[in-house]
């Protein structure tokens, strides 16, 4: 399948997760199914935050360079500089990945119901415990392997900077492309595993609408760079991956 009006699909995906946020506003029926995400998710922001400021202060200011002339005060604030990055880069894939592998089997249900709503289908199906305990033990175990995907990926892509010149350059396009990957198939993977779709069915399906999925997932990116509107921005796009999916099989 050849993705149409790829142009037009990149700003289209990009705006989804912002559709995403106003359709939970406009239907409060869907908000209960992200309070307990969202406590989730501030205690992991609040515990990740704490533990990177400790890592910080512990670790990294402990290697600054010290010293009196004028080139050693450069070298420190370089230094520095680069270590809080880097810090803030390790707070944010902590809170991603256990936010989001915490929250998993909530932000399955929430894409369920989201899909009810835009399908016109009842959704006062009652809650039942015993069946989301199940649920929640295969939510895991996908969330499990996408991370498992994500992480050796990543460490694979680590291995270009020993290239000399090129490698680096490497490996900031392709680490910036996986993440991009990644964020699209983590929120539409909550609809796909619904309809059984297996690994390699998902793959395509995000490759054959590559500006799409490109566009939501810049989206996603943006939010989660935003201090505090990170803890919104995992319900925002679960809702905002079922909206992209259910337009795309209705057009």
């Amino acid at each position: 399948m050849t993705e149409k009006r790829p142009l037009l699909n990149f700003p289209h995906g990009f705006f989804l997760v912002f559709r995403g946020g106003r359709l939970l506003m406009n239907n409060p029926r869907l908000l209960k199914y992200i309070i307990i995400p969202f406590l989730i998710n501030l205690a992991v922001f609040t515990l990740t935050i704490f533990l990177g400021l400790r890592f910080f202060q512990d670790v990294v200011s402990q290697l600054l360079p010290q010293g009196d002339a004028w080139y050693w005060a450069i070298l420190y604030y370089a230094v520095w500089t680069i270590a809080v990055l880097i810090t803030l880069v390790l707070i944010f894939f902590s809170f991603t990945v256990v936010g989001n592998l915490i929250a998993s089997p909530f932000n399955e249900l929430l894409s369920e119901r989201t899909e009810d709503l835009l399908l016109g289908k009842s959704t006062d199906e009652p809650f039942a415990l015993g069946a989301f305990l199940r649920d929640m033990g295969r939510a895991w175990l996908v969330e499990l392997r996408k991370m498992a995907f994500f992480v050796l990926a990543m460490l694979g892509l680590l291995l270009l900077n020993l290239l000399p010149v090129i490698g680096t350059l490497l490996y900031g396009v392709l680490s910036v492309l996986l993440t991009l990957f990644f964020l699209g198939w983590e929120y539409l993977g909550f609809v796909q595993e619904r309809k059984r779709a297996s690994f390699g069915e998902q793959r395509r399906y995000l490759l054959q609408r590559k500006w799409l999925v490109s566009g939501f997932s810049c989206g996603v990116l943006l939010l989660l760079a935003i201090p505090f509107l990170q803890l919104l921005c995992i319900p925002m796009a679960v809702v905002g991956a079922t909206l992209l999916w259910c337009e795309d099989a209705a057009g």
